[in-house]
């Protein structure tokens, strides 16, 4: 029986050892943290993690030449992004006037100042534990109830255009999407590696994901 490969995308930015140990303690028999497109197109599922702004994102992939084997992976495979993995996901970043990001979701990336405007004693970046709410249902979610907390760090939140690939909803000054998917992709903007015993659960979840979705 062929041993299931997970790759760890490397493009310089994030703690990607912590992801790679979640990983491995939940159960992948094997876990690689590269940026070798030809490596990361041999493995059978693919995390794309990070955390920064996403002008810096997408100036590393571009650098380590992983555009071209990212569209590949998210087409085909079972694929999750976390924190900058699921921003990246979008069209564009309002940060720096405006950044090209992946375009794999259509929607922009917003400062939270869109959202804490009214309450200026929510400070930026939202970082620490918040609830998030699973908006539709989806193989991830297994075993985790609905309203679990995870662990957050970041400045900016995904907005995205439809509602139907929201699957998990957090608050802070406003309602913002936590998770998003379709398909064979879905992501996480709250860090599954850092969020105990619930995140460990959603990546035990995704090693056993078929990369079908619910709806």
């Amino acid at each position: 029986m062929a041993v299931m490969k997970v790759a760890v995308i490397d493009y310089g930015m994030g703690n990607l050892r912590s992801v790679a140990r979640a990983l491995e303690h939940v159960g992948a028999e094997s876990v690689v943290v590269t940026d070798n497109p030809a490596v990361i197109q041999g493995c059978s599922r693919v995390v794309f993690p990070g955390q920064g702004a996403v002008r810096d994102c997408m100036s590393a992939l571009q650098a380590h030449d992983l555009l071209g084997v990212l569209e590949q992976v998210m087409a085909d495979r079972p694929f999750l992004g976390i924190c900058m993995g699921m921003q990246a996901l979008m069209e564009r970043s309002e940060e720096n006037q405006g950044v090209t990001a992946l375009g794999r979701f259509a929607g922009t990336v917003r400062h939270f100042r869109a959202l804490t405007a009214d309450n200026p004693a929510l400070k930026i970046p939202h970082m620490g534990w918040n609830g998030v709410e699973q908006s539709q249902a989806h193989p991830l979610w297994a075993g985790i109830a609905n309203g679990e907390r995870f662990y957050f760090v970041h400045s900016y939140f995904v907005d995205p255009r439809s509602p139907d690939i929201v699957y998990g909803e957090s608050e802070y000054g406003g309602r913002f999407a936590a998770a998003i998917g379709a398909e064979n992709v879905f992501a996480t903007q709250f860090h599954p590696e850092k969020s105990q015993q619930p995140g460990l659960r959603l990546l035990q979840n995704f090693l056993a994901w078929d990369g079908q979705a619910c709806n």
